[in-house]
């Protein structure tokens, strides 16, 4: 009876790789043909096919770099990225705590107002209105005041549910010997929400550097648009250059690539701890 029930196991642990690979595969299909295509000339990348080249063409990469002014707008797409990602995480976090640490129905229902800002859509002609008003439209303040803002959502309900598996002893405990309510939250609170802060630092840098509706509604100049842009730029004026569209959508991608790689651990860890308590 053991014997049938490891065998069943084993069977059904092989099923599930095989289907993980199978998965995987198709996953990564796409990627692996643009990148294959990226060192192709134009002609045989105009077949979009996986079949490697005998002669790389190194100098597609330079071309669009060039062409597409991409050293220009990688500066943007890290400077949008990159504020962002402070100021969401910081405020986030602030948030998330009063409201954890706080049970009146007030911060019950800014908590639930905020939350819900996770499944509303976006108006882009009143938010434009406003944008205008405010005299943020087509600066790269506005930019990314605005990533931030559709950010906070999931980012305050990630830490909400985070903070509130936080002994509240801990607290009282700072208070008594001396500590200021900043002073409880930067020294004290904070270094416990490393896990999630991570997540949050990960997920936003993800989702701000994809962004592509909302620099195309509100960057007019092009001077300020992103990498997410350029490419969208880039192949109007080359559609015909296969190899130079894969090449720009490889050096689009590989900072993302490379974030997604470095924080997978800590996006899994952040999202598991705070699924836990929600």
């Amino acid at each position: 009876m053991n014997s049938r029930m490891k065998n069943r196991r084993k069977l059904q642990a092989i099923g599930v790789n095989a289907l993980a690979w199978v998965l995987s595969l198709i996953l990564i299909a796409p990627l692996m043909l643009i990148l294959v295509n990226s060192f192709k000339d134009s002609v045989a990348a105009s077949d979009m096919n996986l079949a490697l080249t005998a002669n790389p063409q190194w100098s597609n990469y330079s071309l669009v770099i060039e062409k597409g002014k991409l050293g220009t707008t990688f500066l943007n797409s890290m400077l949008y990225s990159i504020g962002s990602v402070l100021l969401c995480t910081l405020l986030s976090s602030m948030a998330a705590y009063v409201m954890s640490r706080n049970g009146r129905r007030l911060h019950r229902f800014l908590y639930l107002f905020i939350v819900l800002g996770i499944a509303m859509p976006i108006n882009f002609v009143t938010l434009m209105k406003v944008m205008q008003f405010v005299r943020l439209m087509n600066t790269r303040t506005g930019i990314v005041l605005l990533y931030t803002a559709t950010q906070i959502p999931f980012n305050v309900f990630l830490i909400h549910s985070f903070v509130s598996k936080i002994p509240e002893e801990i607290d009282e405990a700072a208070i008594i010997d001396g500590a200021t309510p900043l002073g409880l939250f930067v020294r004290v609170v904070l270094p416990l929400l490393k896990p999630v802060l991570v997540t949050v630092m990960v997920l936003t840098f993800l989702n701000t550097w994809n962004e592509f509706v909302m620099p195309l509604y509100f960057l007019g100049s092009s001077t300020k648009w992103p990498m997410t842009l350029a490419v969208y730029n880039f192949f109007g004026m080359y559609f015909k250059d296969w190899n130079l569209v894969c090449a720009d959508i490889v050096l689009t991608s590989a900072p993302v690539i490379l974030v997604y790689l470095l924080g997978q651990k800590y996006i899994v860890a952040g999202m598991t701890a705070g699924a836990i308590k929600g």
